[in-house]
This record gives structure tokens, sequence and C-alpha cells, in this order.
């Protein structure tokens, strides 16, 4: 039987996805950088388990492993920005899971109206999918395919299981265009408006750099026999407090930085950013230039640093990403209605949270 008209819309805008980025999910390793120092309250294991429910959605299960891997990049800057965890770690990282599972539950109960559709012919190509797998490696890993399937493997997740989800959150990206496309067509001045605020978030991050100084001190330090992770850190915080207060960086970093470019004062020129961690790159090529960050911590140790300058990659011509651009206008136009409709499904689906 021919699968009416309707459905032909929808197949649509899954295509179309093909060119998307709106959607940005947040994948990255589950497991967070290992915190062996008693005094230093470790990762809530509850909030990254890999193994159980987080919820059932229609009868559908949403896995912990799921949220702990779309939680993951949250925790790996989390525990770069907060050395000592502590409280607000703590608060940021249950908003984030929060906010994460809501999505997921969101996602289902999308997918059960989808499921209706997809019976009638609407499907994702699967080209859709592996696009936007690269665009994640490039945007979330740097370009390193390799560090996303080792990610994957810690995680105890398939490949095919990542691409499913993958493939999911595409859909819901697609549902939601297809519901609302009747949207009034944004006009010249909310096509360049939208623009200028989104081209920075559109842009090559592969080729971003940057230009910083840092003061480095390992876990151990090998000169003295006496040091540990925790003296380590204390000196670490000191120093952060004597460059807030004005004290010279090149300085303190000649003093006390272990690493080939203490005699420089620290000072790094024209780092690319696919040269840093994911997460250590988010930190600093979200800061003001000047501001004193750290001490940042990562397995080897912990830093402080500056940003003096950002050389940010190009951002797309809008004649390249105005499809987007226009889709972005729509969605804010919708959102009002976007939220009654699916606040509407929330009613009247059976969702059973385990966390």
């Amino acid at each position: 039987m021919k699968p009416p008209r309707s459905s032909a819309p929808l197949a649509a805008c899954l295509a179309a996805s093909l060119s998307s980025s709106l959607l940005v999910p947040a994948i990255a390793q589950e497991k967070a950088i290992p915190v062996p120092e008693p005094n230093r309250a470790p990762v809530p294991e509850g909030l990254i388990e890999v193994n159980g429910i987080a919820a059932k959605v229609n009868g559908r299960v949403i896995t912990k492993k799921e949220v702990g891997m779309m939680l993951a990049p949250v925790i790996n800057q989390l525990i770069a920005k907060y050395p000592r965890r502590g409280g607000q770690f703590e608060r940021e990282l249950i908003d984030s899971r929060d906010q994460i599972l809501q999505e997921l539950i969101d996602r289902e109960i999308i997918m059960s109206e989808f499921s209706r559709m997809e019976k009638l012919g609407a499907n994702l190509p699967d080209r859709a999918v592996d696009q936007e797998i690269k665009r994640q490696v490039r945007e979330l890993y740097n370009g390193d395919e390799q560090k996303l399937r080792d990610e994957l493997k810690q995680a105890r997740m398939s490949m095919s299981a990542y691409k499913e989800m993958t493939r999911e959150k595409l859909i819901v990206q697609a549902m939601r265009q297809e519901k609302f496309k009747d949207a009034p067509p944004p006009l010249p001045g909310e096509i360049s408006r939208e623009y200028a605020e989104a081209k920075d978030s559109l842009r090559d991050t592969s080729q971003d750099v940057i230009t910083y100084r840092k003061i480095f001190l390992p876990r151990l330090d090998p000169t003295n026999p006496l040091a540990t992770p925790e003296t380590q850190l204390e000196l670490a915080e000191s120093i952060a407090e004597e460059a807030k207060a004005g004290a010279e960086f090149g300085e303190l970093a000649r003093q006390h930085s272990q690493d080939a470019f203490a005699s420089d004062g620290g000072l790094q020129t024209d780092v690319p950013r696919t040269d840093l961690s994911p997460e250590f790159a988010a930190i600093l090529f979200d800061a003001e230039t000047g501001t004193v960050l750290g001490p940042l911590e990562d397995p080897a140790g912990f830093t402080v640093a500056v940003v003096e300058s950002i050389k940010k990659g190009p951002a797309p011509p809008l004649a390249e990403v105005r499809e987007l651009i226009e889709e972005r206008v729509r969605r804010k136009k919708t959102s009002e209605r976007y939220e009654q409709w699916i606040e509407r499904l929330r009613k009247v689906a059976i969702v059973d949270r385990k966390i």
C-alpha cells in the first residue's frame, strides 16, 4: 500500500539531517580520571554506573550506560576543574545527569511517536548517522576517531549500539522539524542575527590555536621524596593565588613549573587545539584572556594556566549553513508550541525513573 503523503515531508527532514549541526550530543569516555587520594572524594559511582536501568519509557529501557556515555565529557571537565571535588562539583554533576536523563526520556517519548510513522515508510539514511558521528569525532575528540573507539570499549558499548543511539537522536530532531514545518518563514533580519549569534559555535574548531602560559606540577615530585599529590595540589593552589593577586606569571613559572617550558616562563605559542586533551581544550578556549585558571587536574599532575591569545578556526559562510540557520530560527519561533506538544506526550507516557 502506498504510504500517506504525510510521511514524505518527514523523510525529507530525515534526509536533511545530513547537513545539520543542531544536535550536539555529548559523547565521551565514561570512566573519569582516577582520583586515588583518600582525602578527595571520588566521582559518585551511582552517576556513572555502566550496568542497570536508568529509566523505562513506554516499556523501552534507558540504560545507565547511555547516561554515562553522554555525561562523560561533563565529568572529565569537572574533574579537571575541581581537583578537590566538593559541593560545587557534586551539584553540577547531578544537575547535568538529571538534564541528560530527561533528554533521553523525551527522546524515547518521541521515538514512540516515530514508530508509528516508521511503519508508513519513514526512515533515516545510514549516511546521516555516519556523518553525525564524524562531526562528533571532529568536535568532541579533536578528530581522533580512535579515542572514541577506546572510550566506547571502556564503557562496554559497541559501535553498533552507539550508532543506534545517534540514529535515534537524529530522528528526534527530524520529528521536531516535521511537527513544526508550518512555522512562519524566517525573515532576512532574523537570519542575519541568528547567523551572527551561531557562527562561532559552527566554526571549524580543529583549526583553533591558542597561546598560553602554564605552570605544571607533577603529582609526585622526583626532586622531593617528601612530596605527595596532596602537597603538590596545595602548592599549585598557592601559586594560583599568587598569580591571581598580581604576581608575574612568567616568573612564577620559572620558579615552580616542572616541564620543558619553565625556562620560557611557561609560554606555549600557537598550540593547536588538537594537541590538547578535549577537557583541557574546552576549559582553555572558553576562558577570557588574562584569566588565571586552575589548578586543573589530569592524571599526570596539576596545571595553573593563563590564556594570552586565541585564534579561532574559520566559521562557515552563511551561504553554506543557511538551511541550518533558518531551522534554528524556526525552532525558536516554535519553542513554545514544542514545549506544549512534548508536555502532552509526557502526560500520557508511562515513565519510571530509577535514578
